[in-house]
């Protein structure tokens, strides 16, 4: 039976009914405080909310579609929490959360959920830490034993080389997604003009380097003892499980913790500015970009939602105001207004990139900015603003429950800021009641002629393009005498029962591969579906052979600009009237294209399919390729690829590919193209890859929807009269000869990391082959978090956040890569250590424990394998493209549980020999090339 209404009723959707039920056998210690089901004509989330004595809040969610649980430990403690000058806290004991606890081990805790057949994670941010895992049903005793474990018993197993390892490792996570990216420093920079002093919102997540380097053991201690007690957290799970069981275990793993001290709410008061306040910085970027915020509220707050449609309407893409004045224009190759909330503050955020081929100058692009404001002032709101937003919001909220996880954090979320885990159908009516009235009301309010924070970013030396000279500087930070406040005495507990012994799993549970169907249109394409009743939703993907591939190396980045050019205009209407109508449906079609595909994705509640259908074809069949939209796409595309030049990701993948394959091949070319093969591009160009790509012989279809075989093939009536025999690809360039043991060194100056890539051409796609059977044999190696790569660099070395080692295979070639960013003071260090590993493994290979571990987590991951509709599709996607059995994945699992150690590390001596290895570093060669060279290898200057 279908457990949601029909998208047509949606906007009348009505709250759960909440009650109190007395059910028996409750343990001793559990309060049920309420129940919330959801009617079949009702949108929501059904659950039940438990309390424990201690305070710990429980929350249940049951949903038996897939043999999975969803465990997710919510701490009502994230930055916020913290102090001035001693910032960082949250987020380092997030990492220290990881590293053991009196009964389980050090670096046990990733093992035993990916062991599990299990994924894991942790999150901070300015408001809460959360921890949570994804497991096959029957691990789920296993997994409130490890959460239990750190939240009650964490201090007896922290140590100070612990503590040091991660602070070096949250570092690294600093110099990877801050320090070494463009852009990277902006937010705390920002945060800094825009909040008072002293705000909690003013320093980084992550922290001041120098408060990190402040943080010593027993702040650590006393900052888990303050915040991570039961009565400060919410637990909810997720998935398939009996009820009165998991409160056993429950009770049972939790009960005994004690509470910790009293926790309260932050007050919440509305921030102003006295002042406009302009900031700037130079950084490693190509794209000058201005940044302008308004001070708010606070999530929830009354005026919040229409606030919301105020971003929307000015920046909410392309039937926007920013849009249309910056980026049709070609001021901009980006623009666009948000209103993010957190929970004691809003902003109401707006930013633009500008076009250097327009001079890139920021006063300008301020002044189109205000020129936009003061448009929306005069122009006002229309019944079609509030519309498409209540729209969007209604489609949102129903694709955000199509996984367990998802519904999990929206409970998670609600209980923890609001104390109301049921909150959908309230948030439904927030904004189904926003008037334009409300609109107005709160621009007035909040946005016309307010104080704002202006900040410009602009590329090294050119000091010029800012958009005013500063008029703020931070003051020195004053530094907190403590770090934590509030801590009471603390007892170590001594457990009513032996917690060494790791709980076993339950049954295997039973794994149901999706019931596929086949069928073809009557211009013979493929379409290969499946029936998913969990949400009124369709989910299409039209594939399409060819992509990068079918493109001559002199016109690389001809594929990617064709699918954007088919987002544009179509013969019928402009690309902001096609899409207006997308967003006043809910739905979204989208052209790209990939190494060796197009593909056209489709997203919509499956009452609008019809009408979302009938956009995809004008836009397929019907495309306008206006010389406007071909000249603004290519610009931006252009200026697209300098930016991402000063990505030292994008500089190490584009760099190995092209020593992979060679320059004359589009393997070794870059799918974005180059300067010089961009600007060649005419709109002739697009027309002729159009003819050569979009034919229906190219052509294939995977649909997952709530919708029959015969219900969806017959709307898929339409792309029956599509014409065009299959496009054969062009043949190959010959491949270059590797020569193994060469470092190459790519230069970045300034560079903060390194990026480390080793690897060598190997073996294309299979899914039973050597191909899969390398993935099993490197899977010890550097395929999981707690591999031998990973442990040594991240862990014990503190070199890096986080080291890998794979093998991706295609339809006609595959790489073996091993990589990491790692610190650049220590880049001849991890590099001895990645070549140690390999060597290693290759020569010795895997132990029986190492067999066992990838055995058990291979094989039950399966579990989590089909839950939401693009796992579906992407199941069905590789059954289809490459013609494998249907039960290709129970093939898979024979292999994985009966291939022997001695096949696999037969495999290790022929898939890693170190000397058939090639080694890409990117980097500030002034600072690593001397001890590179000291290791003895041949090294070579590469340049692109």
């Amino acid at each position: 039976m279908k457990k949601w209404i029909l998208a047509a009723a949606i906007s009348v959707a009505l709250a759960g009914c909440a009650s109190q039920e007395s059910p028996i056998n409750l343990p001793v210690g559990v309060t049920l405080l309420e129940t919330v089901k959801v009617a079949e004509s009702e949108i929501g989330i059904p659950y039940k909310k438990y309390q424990l004595a201690n305070g710990l809040t429980v929350i249940l969610h049951h949903d038996d579609s897939d043999p999975l649980v969803h465990v997710d430990v919510t701490y009502h403690v994230g930055s916020a929490r913290e102090f001035e000058g001693r910032s960082g806290f949250a987020h380092l004991f997030e990492h220290m959360m990881f590293q053991g606890s009196q009964h389980v081990g050090d670096e046990q805790h990733f093992k035993t959920v990916t062991e599990a057949g299990g994924t894991l994670n942790g999150t901070t941010n300015t408001d809460r830490t959360n921890y949570f895992e994804t497991v096959p049903s029957n691990q789920l005793e296993k997994m409130l034993w490890l959460e239990s474990d750190r939240m009650g018993f964490f201090l007896p197993a922290l140590t100070e080389e612990k503590f040091e390892v991660q602070r070096e490792t949250v570092k690294n996570e600093r110099a990877q997604r801050i320090d070494n990216q463009p852009y990277g420093r902006m937010g705390e920079k920002f945060n800094q003009a825009f909040y008072p002093q002293g705000h909690q919102y003013s320093w980084p997540v992550i922290g001041w380097p120098d408060d990190l380097e402040r943080a010593n053991l027993d702040d650590v201690k006393h900052f888990f003892q303050r915040w991570y007690g039961p009565n400060n957290a919410t637990l909810t799970i997720g998935g398939d499980f009996d009820e009165f069981q998991t409160l056993a275990w429950v009770n049972q793993y939790f009960g005994e913790i004690p509470a910790g001290p009293e926790v309260k709410a932050d007050d919440k008061q509305l921030l102003t500015l006295d002042k406009t306040r302009y900031i700037s910085m130079e950084d490693k970027v190509h794209l000058p970009l201005l940044r302008i915020a308004f001070p708010t509220v606070y999530a929830r707050h009354q005026d919040e939602a229409a606030l919301d449609l105020l971003s929307n309407i000015l920046g909410g893409g392309k039937t926007s105001i920013f849009y249309k004045n910056l980026v049709k224009d070609g001021y901009a190759v980006q623009a666009g207004v948000n209103h993010p909330c957190q929970e004691l503050a809003c902003q109401f955020s707006m930013f633009a990139l500008a076009n250097p081929a327009k001079g890139g100058n920021l006063a300008d692009i301020e002044k189109l900015m205000k020129q936009s404001i003061a448009e929306f002032e005069q122009r006002g709101v229309t019944d079609d603003d509030l519309k498409k937003v209540k729209v969007q919001f209604e489609a949102g909220t129903i694709f955000g429950l199509q996984s367990v996880s998802g519904k999990v954090a929206t409970l998670a979320f609600n209980q923890t800021f609001f104390g109301d885990p049921d909150m959908i159908s309230a948030d439904l009516k927030r904004y189904a009641n926003v008037t334009k009235a409300d609109v107005m009301r709160v621009f007035d309010k909040y946005i016309k002629n307010k104080p704002m924070v202006v900040m410009s970013v602009v590329p090294e030396g050119q000091e010029q393009l800012i958009a005013h000279e500063d008029t703020f500087t931070p003051s020195a930070l004053t530094v907190s005498h403590t770090a934590v406040e509030g801590v009471a005495d603390h007892k170590q507990i001594v457990s009513g029962f032996d917690r060494s012994i790791m709980p076993g799993a339950g049954p295997a549970p039973v794994l149901t591969v999706p019931k596929l169907w086949t069928g073809k249109l009557a211009n013979n394409i493929e379409v290969m579906g499946t029936e998913s009743e969990e949400t009124p939703t369709v989910e299409l993907v039209i594939y399409l052979n060819g992509g990068h591939r079918l493109v001559p190396v002199e016109k690389a980045g001809l594929a990617g600009l064709t699918a954007a050019m088919l987002n544009e205009s179509s013969m019928k209407r402009s690309s902001e009237e096609l899409a207006q109508a997308l967003e006043m449906l809910g739905s979204s079609v989208s052209f790209g294209s990939s190494a060796y595909q197009s593909y056209v994705k489709i997203s919509t509640l499956t009452s609008r399919l019809d009408e979302t259908l009938a956009i995809a074809q004008e836009r397929l069949f019907e495309p306008a390729f206006k010389p406007e939209d071909f000249d603004r796409l290519k610009q931006q595309q252009l200026q697209s690829l300098q930016h991402m030049m000063s990505d030292p990701n994008f500089l190490a993948n584009t760099a190995f590919d092209a020593l992979m394959y060679g320059s004359d091949s589009p393997l070794g070319v870059s799918r974005s193209g180059t300067l010089e093969s961009v600007s060649s591009l005419t709109l002739d160009d697009i027309n002729a890859f159009y003819q050569k790509q979009y034919r229906a012989g190219n052509a294939q279809i995977i649909a997952v929807s709530d919708l029959s075989e015969s219900e969806i093939m017959d709307k898929l009536a339409g792309f029956s009269h599509w014409k065009g025999e299959a496009t054969s690809l062009p043949k190959l360039a010959d491949l270059p000869k590797l020569q193994g043991g060469i470092i190459y060194i790519l230069d970045k100056p300034g560079a903060t990391q390194s990026v480390i890539k080793i690897g060598k051409r190997a073996l294309p796609y299979d899914a039973t082959g050597e191909y899969f059977k390398s993935y099993l044999m490197n899977y010890p190696l550097g395929g999981a978090f707690n591999s031998r790569i990973n442990l040594n660099l991240r862990e014990d070395k503190g070199y890096t956040y986080g080291a890998r080692s794979y093998f991706a295979g295609g339809i006609e070639q595959g790489v073996y890569q091993a990589q990491a960013s790692v610190r650049t003071d220590v880049t001849s260090l991890a590099l001895v250590e990645f070549f140690d590993e390999i060597k290693k493994y290759s020569q010795s290979g895997m132990t029986d424990e190492e067999l066992a571990f990838m055995r058990a987590s291979i094989s039950q991951g399966n579990a989590l394998d089909y839950e939401t509709p693009y796992q579906k599709a992407g199941f069905m996607r590789r059954i289809q493209r490459y013609q494998l059995d249907t039960d290709f994945t129970k093939q898979q699992t024979n292999i994985t549980n009966s291939i022997s150690k001695d096949e696999l590390n037969k495999l290790a001596r022929k898939q890693l020999n170190l000397n058939s290895m090639l080694v890409l570093i990117v980097g500030d060669k002034a600072l690593i090339e001397a001890n590179i060279k000291a290791l003895g290898y041949p090294v070579e200057d590469l340049e692109l």
